[in-house]
């Protein structure tokens, strides 16, 4: 693909606010996709359902095969939606113009009728959280030199995106799956639909909050503050759970107060002991000083303050043992002061009141704001709530 200029020109005249459907079909239009949609539907079989693998943030997601036996994965954006044509541009614009081996690799892409689609390198072993949280039909093995290895991966990845990239990014929803696996279980960071750029000459980027609960930084959730801190954040989150096996949402320790995998984190951190999170099932083969690398690792990442979370470079470089991990003492924090938890406590209030009530949680929605403290009285958490694997 030969437009990663334009592209991102397209996508940096929509975040200046560029208005209306004229405009954004224009956009759209503005260059040739690599694939004709004919190509595509021969390559899907027309987008049978036997080849949907799965579902983006934004659309359903195909297995393909081109004549020359390519194999490819394809995702379906709707068109239909002002929403749509944003992330569409949005990923197209970002992920065209990076090349790096922990980023999924784009083909190409289609405009063609009504279809938007972005063409992608198959990636083998799905999501990570597909294989981390033992979802059914799904046989890997992921040891602890596997993990030790995918959790690197990905903080690569995200070094290259803030620091080494021409173009600096924030990726801003950073999750298990969000995270491909190749057939050698190598790490893939997917879904740039709410990237953003984060422009060198500014602080921080005030922007409408997007994300998946659990995983996005307090200061973002909240007031939507957003700097590369807030990937930092996630990282620390997938860290977690690439530790535990357990996804950071769903995890709830009996007779205890902690709302999710991290707040339990929390605790054990202030008890001195982190071997209560290594996953069960990995036994006696877990390096234990790796392992306990890794859990402060992902604990400084996860510090409420922005500022005392390190850059992902030296993330890299404490996994890999080049770099000590600081001390850092135990943030005394509780079940209803912490604000690193307050999006997950109102989600759980809200899950049990709709219960009480006798109505179905959606899994994946806009839903309004939970509190006050966010960026204004009629802004929304364009979030994602993630579904249990």
């Amino acid at each position: 693909m030969r437009r990663s200029g334009a592209a991102v020109e397209e996508l940096l005249l929509l975040e200046d606010g560029v208005d209306g459907p004229e405009e954004e079909e224009t956009l759209l239009r503005g260059g040739k996709g690599t694939f004709s949609l004919k190509q595509i539907r021969a390559a899907t079989n027309d987008f049978d359902a036997s080849n949907k693998i799965g579902e983006s943030g934004f659309g359903p997601v195909y297995k393909g095969q081109l004549p020359d036996g390519t194999v490819i994965a394809v995702k379906q954006l709707s068109s239909k939606s002002r929403q749509g044509n944003r992330e569409f541009l949005n990923e197209m614009g970002m992920i065209s113009c990076l090349q790096h081996p922990n980023l999924v690799k784009l083909h190409g892409c289609c405009i063609e009728s009504d279809q938007l689609l972005l063409v992608y390198e198959y990636m083998e072993n799905n999501s990570l959280a597909r294989a981390l949280f033992r979802h059914e039909n799904i046989q890997l093995n992921l040891d602890w030199p596997t993990r030790l290895k995918i959790c690197i991966g990905i903080a690569r990845g995200l070094a290259f995106l803030h620091e080494e990239s021409r173009l600096k990014i924030v990726h801003r929803d950073i999750k298990a799956t969000n995270v491909l696996l190749d057939e050698n279980l190598n790490p893939k960071i997917s879904d740039f639909g709410l990237a953003r750029l984060d422009e060198e000459e500014k602080s921080h980027i005030s922007t409408r909050v997007a994300g998946t609960i659990g995983y996005m930084a307090p200061e973002y959730a909240l007031w939507g503050y957003l700097t590369d801190k807030a990937d930092v954040y996630s990282f620390g989150v997938v860290a977690l759970e690439i530790i535990s096996g357990k996804n950071n949402n769903n995890y709830m320790p009996s007779n205890s107060s902690c709302v999710c995998l991290l707040d339990w984190a929390c605790h054990l951190q202030q008890s001195g002991s982190f071997i209560g999170l290594v996953d069960e099932t990995l036994g006696s083969e877990v390096n234990i000083e790796e392992a306990e690398t890794m859990v402060k690792v992902a604990l400084l990442c996860t510090n409420a303050s922005p500022t005392l979370r390190p850059t992902m470079s030296e993330v890299v470089s404490m996994l890999e043992g080049r770099m000590a991990v600081p001390d850092t003492l135990p943030e005394q924090s509780s079940y209803t002061e912490d604000l690193r938890f307050k999006a997950t406590r109102d989600l759980r209030q809200h899950e049990q009141s709709h219960r009480f009530s006798g109505r179905q949680t959606q899994k994946s929605t806009s839903i309004q704001t939970l509190s006050s403290s966010s960026i204004s009285e009629n802004s929304s958490y364009e979030i994602s709530l993630e579904p249990k694997l």
